[in-house]
């Protein structure tokens, strides 16, 4: 039987992995925030929302993974485990190499959504021109820790990310503090950080490519494919949701787009810890979802909730006392740094609201109902939008916050819709994905 303890003994490495993970984009803006001006913080904002959208838009390949692998698991289908694996790194492998190759293109099309300066967008291009390298490495990886998590080897996936990050914040501090190459700079040092981890990463999943694996067999490549469409859609939709929220602040002024970044990385790290309580709540309900077992199923994710519900308020705490002191130590711009002052309550309440978010997104992930993710994330992104548009010319800033913080809602409601049909849904015989 799944105890507290049990979740907290794989809980507890995916969240300080995914606190790991958070320290790029942190380390990243602290840099920036240090050795650079204003022009050089909005650059890395928007050049990292690009590559936000454009690799979480292929979270799938991490998503996907954890779920399927967690359910062949439940299901006792080991080679299955491994052939997805396998199937999710060609699928990586072969995206990354598309997307390096169409790199001029991406740039174009996104930077266009953008009203930067001139100068802010040709920073924001040294950004972009040198991570696009790394686009295979970190598509790659996702895959590598999406079957680390679904097979429950967590302290692995905490070695990855370790790896990762600790080179990232090196050579990045290296490039722009000691060789200026400032935003470029950013930009290269992730690239290599993401190319070494992968080597890392592969070297501890390399058990699993031992024994027969059915890469091409057809029902689970059309089951693989179904759940990759839905959930990419999803992720497309909201990271729709934070590309606006940033070009939202760039009709205002670059000082407020500079002060959202900031404050968007205390809700990077937030979103990241808590995804530890929803990752291991996608784990224990696809292997549940696998075994058709629905008192599992709902004693996974109670559980799950207690330990993320706790750890949202005492988060929202913290940023409310103390994010203030971090922004004044981290930021040397003036108007960036009053921007982040202002609006630091709007970001405080973020841990605590979306927590509902996040859980139900485990649970719908690791159980690979691709449809319901889409339909909610769709219509969530349609309502935040709307929200916006209303808000921001009334509020300013203010309103950018308050529909930014209704998105959370929005997305929970729209899930919450679903959870009946789902438990309904183990009393009948199994499909490969929705």
């Amino acid at each position: 039987m799944l105890t507290r303890r049990k979740i907290l003994s794989l809980a507890t490495p995916v969240i300080l992995a995914q606190a790991a993970t958070a320290t790029t984009g942190v380390v990243d803006t602290a840099i920036m925030g240090r050795f650079g001006d204003k022009s050089d913080l909005a650059a890395v904002a928007i050049a990292a929302v690009a590559f936000s959208f454009i690799y979480w838009g292929f979270g799938f390949l991490r998503m996907s993974t954890t779920g399927l692998t967690a359910q062949a698991n439940g299901g006792g289908d080991i080679a299955e485990s491994r052939a997805i694996l396998l199937r999710a790194l060609l699928m990586g492998a072969g995206i990354g190499a598309v997307l390096f190759l169409v790199s001029p293109l991406l740039k174009l099309g996104i930077f266009a959504a953008f009203h930067g300066t001139e100068t802010v967008e040709t920073l924001a291009g040294g950004y972009f021109d040198a991570r696009i390298w790394g686009a295979p490495a970190y598509l790659m990886g996702l895959a590598v820790t999406g079957w680390m998590l679904g097979t429950g080897k967590t302290g692995q996936m905490l070695a990855f990310q370790i790896v990762m990050n600790g080179i990232n914040a090196g050579l990045d501090t290296w490039f722009v503090a000691r060789l200026d190459w400032g935003p470029a700079g950013i930009g290269a040092g992730t690239a290599i950080a993401e190319w070494v981890a992968l080597v890392f990463g592969l070297i501890l999943v390399a058990p699993a490519f031992r024994g027969h694996a059915r890469l091409l067999d057809r029902a689970r490549l059309t089951a693989l494919f179904a759940a990759n469409r839905d959930i990419m859609i999803r992720t497309l939709a909201l990271l729709f949701c934070f590309a606006w929220f940033v070009r939202s602040g760039t009709m205002i002024s670059t000082a407020i787009t500079a002060g959202n970044e900031v404050l968007l990385q205390f809700i990077t790290v937030a979103a990241f810890v808590l995804d530890g309580f929803a990752f291991v709540a996608e784990k224990e309900a696809g292997e549940a979802y696998g075994a058709r077992d629905g008192k599992r199923l709902a004693r996974a994710m109670r559980l799950t909730t207690e330990f993320a519900l706790l750890s949202g308020a005492a988060i929202s705490l913290a940023y409310w006392l103390g994010g203030g002191w971090i922004i004044e130590i981290f930021i040397r711009d003036p108007e960036a740094r009053a921007a982040a002052l202002a609006y630091l309550p709007w970001c405080a309440a973020v841990p605590l609201l979306g927590i509902a978010a996040w859980q139900l997104d485990g649970l719908f992930l690791g159980t690979t109902q691709g449809r319901a993710l889409r339909n909610a994330g769709t219509l969530s992104a349609i309502l935040y939008i709307g929200a916006d548009l209303m808000l921001r010319p009334q509020m300013g800033n203010a309103g950018v916050w308050t529909a930014f913080l209704l998105m959370y809602l929005f997305r929970a409601a729209a899930l919450g819709l679903y959870v009946p049909g789902l438990f309904r849904g183990l009393s009948r015989p199994p499909r490969p994905a929705s």
